[in-house]
């Protein structure tokens, strides 16, 4: 049977590029995200091009109840889970801690701390059972460097950074691979959401240079992935080469 990777946030952006490539692959998919429209048209789209097996399940990462409910009701040839992408995630706001919402701190935690928890403690459970797995985790620059105005969603990723490390650590006696990729500025719609909606503020985070696009992410995933068995890429930083830091960018 081929392989299977399960990616969460697959509507768009990173997500959307790693079910491009790892159709291509001839990886069948679990697509997840919150909008089950996008969702299938692109499962019938990847099964139509790559011929490959496509299942769609629709939730809120945020809802642990909808995300335990969700993936237990898969059938269950696919639980054999080979590759987990965990990369469901948000940022809200740009604003000093002290004006920062309550809403949009809870949002970002809810999704990029806690709904990458409860996929992973389902789907790594999956994979203590097989003795085998990959997972990778979606951090960001953001998590290794804080960034003016840029605090708690910072917080959140430097909380991947260290999940990441604690996976590795709690897994590695079944098998498991896990690995963190940590990119800087990617043009996709992260800035829109974290402006909600403001699409001529979100353009202009990548006036000046050129940025890095969801495929150069989705290809730095297969690299870890496709990796011998004993090989084990703990971390990666992907940068745009304009991009020294989280924020030093050299704009033209």
């Amino acid at each position: 049977m081929s392989k299977i990777a399960l990616i969460t946030g697959a509507t768009s952006g990173i997500g959307e590029a790693c079910a491009h490539l790892f159709a291509r692959e001839k990886y069948n998919l679990v697509l997840t995200g919150r909008r089950e429209d996008r969702l299938e048209k692109l499962a019938k789209k990847l099964n139509t091009k790559f011929n490959i097996e496509v299942a769609v399940s629709a939730f809120d990462v945020r809802d642990r109840e909808q995300v335990i409910n969700s993936l237990d009701e898969l059938p269950a040839k696919w639980k054999k889970v080979n590759v987990l992408i965990n990369n469901a995630g948000l940022s809200q706001g740009l604003d000093p801690i002290q004006n920062g919402s309550y809403d949009d701190w809870d949002t970002m935690i809810d999704t990029n701390i806690k709904g990458l928890l409860y996929v992973s403690k389902v789907v790594s459970n999956w994979m203590v059972a097989n003795n085998a797995g990959h997972i990778i985790n979606i951090g960001s620059i953001a998590g290794k460097e804080v960034y003016p105005n840029g605090n708690v969603y910072c917080a959140t990723k430097a909380a991947v950074d260290a999940l990441n490390k604690a996976m590795r650590i709690d897994l590695v006696s079944h098998g498991i691979r896990v690995t963190g990729i940590h990119p800087g500025a990617v043009e996709t719609e992260f800035s829109e959401v974290r402006f909600k909606g403001d699409k001529d503020r979100a353009k202009k985070v990548y006036d000046g240079f050129e940025p890095l696009v969801a495929a150069d992410i989705a290809e730095t995933i297969w690299f870890a992935v496709s990796r011998p068995a004993h090989v084990n890429i703990n971390e990666l930083i992907i940068m745009p080469t304009a991009q020294a830091s989280a924020a030093i960018i050299s704009r033209k």
